[in-house]
C-alpha cells in the first residue's frame, strides 16, 4: 500500500495543541521534553498489582489489538483503545477510545470508568486531553485519518501521552499518517512508543519506520498486528540500529531506570 504522506498542518489547527502542553498554558507542559536514556537495559516481566509497583515503576500489561492496561504505583489503571470486544479483567479509572473501527472505542461503557476520553470531537474539532488523575496525567495530540472513499476526516483520531514516574508512553492510536514536525515538537520526548504495526489499516510498515525513527523513543512495543506474518514483516524491516526482544509475559514493569540504550523492539504475547 502506497504511503500516505503527512497531512499538512497549519498555524491555526498547531496552536491549540500547542497550548495543551505549553509552560504558559499548563504545568504539565515540560513533563515530557525531549532527553537522551542513559541506563542499561533491563525490562522486568512480571505478573504485578499496582501496590507492588514501586514510586519509579509502571505497569503495563498488552491486553491484545491496540488495547494496554497501564498501572501506575498509586493505582490509577489506564485501558488504552477501551472497545467491547477486547477488555482488561478490571474497570479501568480512566478509558481512552478512538474511532477508526469499533475495535478501537465502546458504544457502552462500563459505568464504573471515572474518565472516557475519546480521541476525536462530533464536530471535527480537535480533541484535547489534559487530564490529571492522581499520580497520572494524560494529553493528547489529533491526527487525521482515511475514510473508506479514500478521503480524510480530520482530527479523527488521537495520540494519547501517557505521564507516570517520569515515564512518557505515547499510544498512537490508529495512526494513518507520518508526523510533522509541529508534531514532534508538540510531543517532546516520548520513552515508550506503543505502535500500529499492520502496515495496511494504519500506516504502512515503512511509514510507521519514519514515525519511530522521529520519535526517537528507546523503547517500542508493537501493537494491531492480525497474525505472526504481520508482526515478521514489521520486524524485517527493522536496521541494526534496533534490537527485537520478546517477553515472555504480557506484563512488563517499566521505569526511566530501565529504559535501553539501544532502541529496543519488544515483543510482548498475545495480538
Amino acid at each position: 500500500m502506497v504511503r500516505i504522506q503527512a497531512f499538512l498542518t497549519s498555524f491555526a489547527l498547531a496552536l491549540p495543541f500547542a497550548l495543551a502542553f505549553s509552560p504558559g498554558a499548563h504545568a504539565e507542559a515540560e513533563r515530557c521534553p525531549k532527553m537522551v536514556a542513559e541506563a542499561p537495559p533491563r525490562l522486568i516481566p512480571a505478573a504485578f498489582k499496582p501496590s507492588a509497583l514501586d514510586p519509579d515503576q509502571v505497569g503495563l500489561t498488552y491486553i491484545g489489538h491496540s488495547t494496554f492496561l497501564i498501572e501506575t504505583a498509586g493505582g490509577v489503571t489506564v485501558a488504552t483503545d477501551y472497545n467491547d470486544f477486547v477488555r482488561p479483567d478490571v474497570v479501568p479509572r480512566v478509558a481512552t477510545m478512538n474511532r477508526a473501527h469499533s475495535t478501537h472505542y465502546s458504544r457502552a461503557p462500563d459505568p464504573g470508568i471515572e474518565h472516557v476520553l475519546k480521541g476525536w470531537s462530533e464536530d471535527g474539532a480537535p480533541a484535547r486531553t489534559d487530564l490529571q488523575v492522581g499520580d497520572l496525567w494524560v494529553g493528547s495530540l489529533s491526527t487525521n485519518i482515511r475514510d473508506w472513499q479514500g478521503g480524510t476526516i480530520r482530527n479523527g483520531n488521537s495520540i494519547f501521552i501517557f505521564r507516570a514516574a517520569d515515564l512518557c508512553i505515547a499510544h498512537l492510536g490508529h495512526l494513518h499518517h507520518t508526523l510533522t514536525a509541529d508534531d514532534l515538537a508538540i510531543l517532546g520526548r516520548i520513552d515508550v512508543v506503543l505502535a500500529p504495526v499492520d502496515g495496511s489499516y494504519t500506516l504502512d510498515v515503512e511509514g510507521m519506520m519514519e514515525v519511530l525513527k522521529a520519535l526517537e523513543s528507546p523503547l517500542v512495543i508493537p501493537m494491531h498486528y492480525f497474525n505472526e506474518g504481520t508482526l515478521e514483516r514489521f520486524l524485517g524491516v527493522l536496521d541494526r540500529s534496533y534490537e527485537v526482544k520478546r517477553n515472555p509475559s504480557p506484563s512488563i514493569v517499566l521505569s526511566r531506570a530501565s529504559l535501553p540504550v539501544k532502541p529496543t523492539v519488544l515483543v510482548l504475547p498475545g495480538h
